[in-house]
């Protein structure tokens, strides 16, 4: 469904990506970790257009992406820290947004209802706290049933129940057969939605793993540990 293709990214004489190659297809969730600056963002951004590559190609359906935005209607996208103007309601916030995809599917209104937006309906964005912020970020980023959902920590800020909340609407949606691609720190956070595991570091994947592959090649039974003891491995190799 989507396909990147060597790509590299420069700014000024900074690398930032080098020579990624990823396939993600439908049905799959799929995390993507690594440490800060590894790329993750940039790589987000490629697939979402914001960014574009020094070299290398995105394909969307097969379809390059380059100097294309229609694609992009069948993603549904959470930054990690999302930007409203300050002075406009959750109310209109969420008009907005139906009018400007000017959508005629059904929409989704799943976590519309399950945070209790309604209830913040009048409340100016300003006002809001983090946590709050997020919800409407997520509650957007699903609303038009995309295809694709692109979640960058989308837990991040969120208060448990809100998290579980959120966890359990992905685990859903990718039963549904929709490709989800999850950025996030909380490594424990991950057992029971992603079914693949991309680590990068420098710029560059280091592994694309399925999760069965990934705990049995570690003799362990969570992602967390799974991830700890490769890199453990990786840095007595490099002091040996």
């Amino acid at each position: 469904m989507i396909e990147i293709k060597n790509i590299y990214k420069k700014f000024g004489k900074l690398e930032v990506l080098s020579n990624v190659n990823l396939s993600f297809d439908k049905g799959e969730c799929i995390a993507l970790i690594g440490p800060n600056g590894c790329g993750k963002t940039t790589l987000i951004k490629s697939v979402l257009g914001m960014v574009i590559p020094t070299k290398g190609d995105v394909l969307f359906d097969q379809k390059s992406i380059l100097n294309e935005f229609e694609y992009r209607k069948n993603i549904g996208y959470m930054p990690q820290i999302g930007r409203y103007p300050d002075y406009m309601t959750v109310g209109q916030i969420i008009e907005m947004m139906k009018k400007i995809r000017n959508s005629h599917e059904n929409l989704d209104e799943d976590l519309f209802k399950a945070f209790e937006l309604e209830k913040m309906f009048d409340k100016e964005m300003r006002t809001l706290s983090g946590g709050t912020t997020q919800k409407v970020s997520a509650t957007l980023a699903f609303l038009f049933n995309p295809d694709v959902l692109i979640l960058d920590e989308p837990t991040a800020g969120l208060d448990p129940l809100a998290s579980e909340i959120l966890k359990e609407k992905i685990i859903k949606e990718k039963e549904k057969g929709k490709l989800i691609l999850i950025t996030s720190h909380l490594l424990s956070e991950l057992d029971e939605m992603v079914t693949q595991i991309i680590f990068m570091q420098d710029g560059k994947v280091h592994f694309h793993k399925t999760i069965a592959d990934l705990l049995d090649s570690t003799n362990e039974k969570k992602i967390s540990k799974a991830i700890a003891k490769i890199l453990k491995n990786k840095s007595n190799e490099q002091n040996n």
